[in-house]
């Protein structure tokens, strides 16, 4: 499988930064830079980060089965997830999350057809005091309403995401 030069020095500096006989370790942060870049986790992936980290494939499937932020299958260009954990249900998650899903018109873990968003409920983000909260790709958004989601999204659309405050 080729990577990118930038991906294969992530790689290289991975494998040594931890002992022989431990390189399990870095299966993980391969798995995720690799998705980052690839899109999702494909079994030619598995096959190489279990040759990679002297692991078999039953043993990186394994990993990719435990860790929700691992997909098989593409997600959007921009990954959409909405926390519905205690701290963020209790402020309006599931309604958040239901708003979104309509508005969007995407199930859990749906793609829309232009390949632009995706969107998935999720459990606890780590941001309970600042509920409910979202996150966009690795970017954290807190104290989300409807309409400060649907500004979001329409920052997506229009390609001005990250470019002025939301």
């Amino acid at each position: 499988m080729t990577f990118s030069p930038a991906l294969e020095e992530r790689f290289a500096k991975l494998l040594t930064s931890y002992p022989p006989r431990r390189l399990r370790s870095a299966i993980v942060p391969m798995l995720l830079y690799a998705q980052d870049e690839i899109g999702c986790v494909s079994p030619e992936l598995i096959e190489e980060v279990a040759r990679r980290c002297e692991v078999t494939p039953l043993q990186v499937d394994e990993v990719i089965g435990y860790y929700s932020m691992l997909h098989r299958k593409p997600l959007g260009k921009y990954h959409v997830q909405v926390c519905t954990n205690i701290a963020c249900q209790a402020l309006g998650a599931e309604e958040l999350y239901d708003h979104a899903s309509r508005t969007l018109r995407l199930g859990n873990r749906e793609v829309t057809e232009d390949g632009l968003i995706s969107l998935e409920e999720v459990e606890c983000m780590g941001a309970c005091s600042w509920a409910p909260a979202i996150q966009i790709n690795y970017d954290f958004h807190h104290f989300v309403t409807p309409e400060r989601f649907d500004r979001l999204m329409e920052s997506l659309r229009d390609g001005s995401y990250g470019k002025k405050a939301s």
